[in-house]
């Protein structure tokens, strides 16, 4: 009885590494060193740009605050434009995390899915898909804020203040 339990064990072992085997030959492997090179100088590029704006629009008299939020709001209508027009994917193909980590990968995966649903309406297609992602993260957001007020509240309440 021992000897057959062995045996197929030894026998799945053995299949599993077979198939480790056959899946390597058909997965491509990655090219690290370029693919981080790219999102490093697209990303670069991307927050250098912003910078650049936001200091042009200080030295025209607008508050550092005022400007941040420009810029912002200009590179989440930007991303957003640029998936409706179908050119986000293509940069994302290209510069990966370069393009997706800065606030731009947020617009964008907000309004991908409005996009892929718009055939099923406005209400139901595009306004149901646009908050898959934004709608857990503004409830994560709006619950991390409601706690916070009530520590410092409540750290207030006993101090006293």
């Amino acid at each position: 009885m021992k000897d057959s339990d062995e045996k197929e064990k030894k026998l799945r072992k053995d299949i599993g590494k077979a198939y480790g085997d056959y899946v390597k030959q058909f997965t491509p492997s990655p090219a690290y060193v370029s693919n981080g090179i790219k999102a490093f100088l697209v990303g670069g590029l991307i927050c250098t740009a912003a910078f650049w704006l936001q200091k042009r629009l200080q030295d025209g008299g607008m508050s550092e605050t005022d400007a941040g939020a420009f810029v912002t709001i200009l590179l989440v209508v930007s991303a957003q434009l640029l998936t409706g027009l179908g050119v986000f994917d293509s940069l994302a193909k290209f510069a990966g995390a370069g393009v997706i980590v800065p606030i731009t990968g947020f617009a964008n995966s907000m309004v991908a899915p409005a996009i892929e649903y718009k055939k099923e309406g406005p209400v139901l297609g595009v306004g149901s898909k646009l908050f898959t992602v934004a709608g857990p993260v503004l409830v994560c957001g709006i619950s991390a804020a409601v706690a916070v007020g009530l520590i410092y509240w409540m750290i207030g309440r006993i101090q006293g203040v």
